[in-house]
């Protein structure tokens, strides 16, 4: 791709803050119909509640409320990439009972895969490595960069905020094609020439520690845009000495940053217990900034977290190889912790 044939893309996902306004006021209550669904849906289940695996459309059906998922989806795919709700009900589930319904709901808009070495199809979005950046950041309370993640639609939801900080964002990455083409086209081509992205030990045993291949960060599929920006996977690549970059190359990085944090571009926001945001990881970008827990450990913040694959969605090579059929393999003994050197 060069500069001269790069075209804006034209999409409701494009968006930029001013379009979206205060999350809460577009959220979508949680109401009766939609919980007796889902109480629906568990009292049917057949296997053990342990048994998420076996979750499916088939297995956990919503019949009551398909057509409304079916317009939460589309909302996804060819809205704005991003459907907010509220009053989840948390407290009206066991914790087994919680992920097996969280998961059952969300395995309607994608197919649920591996978030971990560990195979984790719920992740849990919770303090164990404090600031250590070798830890997985959805398991630290460190400040995140605005990144996407190796699925398609990402479901978060909120258990417990913390007792300070934890604050979301959210971004179009859209968007920021479309400023970077107004101010800086030259840029450009280096994001659609993409980047090798370091592989954080969870690669599959044999396989190098970097993508045999440049991930690109803008790329299209039967004319269907995906998004993949993981910075510090890129800037850990070449701090160990894997690959380095050029000058345009750090330079399209770093003007990427600086449009996506733009408070033009950028939403921030603040999840609150019973929150869930269904958010299309192709189109948006996602982050959180530092924050503070208690020392009570049944009120530390706490977030469960899915990763979905659109099995039908067009998708790039590149963005095929990073994303992985069913995400990060699954290595017996293997945890999320890299030991390597990234301070």
């Amino acid at each position: 791709m060069t500069p001269s044939n790069i075209t804006a893309i034209n999409h409701a996902a494009a968006w930029q803050t001013a379009q979206i306004g205060a999350l809460d006021n577009a959220a979508i209550g949680f109401e009766h119909r939609h919980i007796e669904a889902l109480k629906s849906a568990l009292e049917r289940w057949p296997h053990p509640l342990d048994r998420l695996d076996l979750v499916s459309t088939k297995s956990f059906q919503l019949s009551e409320i398909e057509s409304e998922i079916t317009q939460w989806k589309h909302e996804l795919d060819d809205g704005r990439g991003l459907v907010a709700f509220k009053g989840f009900p948390v407290d009206d589930f066991g914790p087994s009972e919680l992920r097996l319904v969280y998961l059952g709901l969300g395995c309607h808009f994608g197919r649920p895969t591996s978030q971990s070495a560990m195979g984790d199809l719920v992740g849990d979005v919770i303090n164990i490595g404090d600031k250590d950046r070798n830890e997985r950041a959805y398991r630290s309370r460190r400040k995140l960069q605005l990144h996407t993640d190796r699925c398609d639609h990402i479901g978060m939801l909120c258990i417990r905020p913390a007792l300070n900080g934890g604050e979301s964002s959210c971004a179009s990455a859209l968007a920021i094609h479309n400023v970077m083409l107004e101010e800086r086209p030259d840029l450009l081509a280096c994001l659609y020439n993409g980047y090798f992205h370091h592989r954080f030990g969870e690669q599959a045993p044999g396989e190098p520690p970097v993508t045999p291949q440049r991930i690109p960060i803008f790329s299209f599929a039967n004319k269907v845009a995906t998004v993949i920006f993981i910075r510090g996977y890129i800037d850990l690549a070449v701090k160990e000495g894997h690959v380095a970059l050029s000058d345009d190359e750090l330079a399209a990085l770093n003007y990427f940053d600086d449009v996506a944090n733009r408070p033009e571009i950028r939403l921030d926001y603040m999840m609150q217990a019973g929150d869930l945001n269904f958010m299309n990881n192709c189109h948006l970008l996602h982050s959180r900034s530092e924050f503070v827990d208690s020392d009570d450990p049944a009120k530390k913040r706490h977030l469960l977290r899915l990763w979905l694959r659109d099995d039908g969605r067009p998708i790039s090579q590149g963005a095929a190889l990073h994303k992985g059929h069913s995400g990060i393999i699954v290595q017996d003994g293997k945890g999320t912790y890299y030991e390597g050197a990234t301070a």
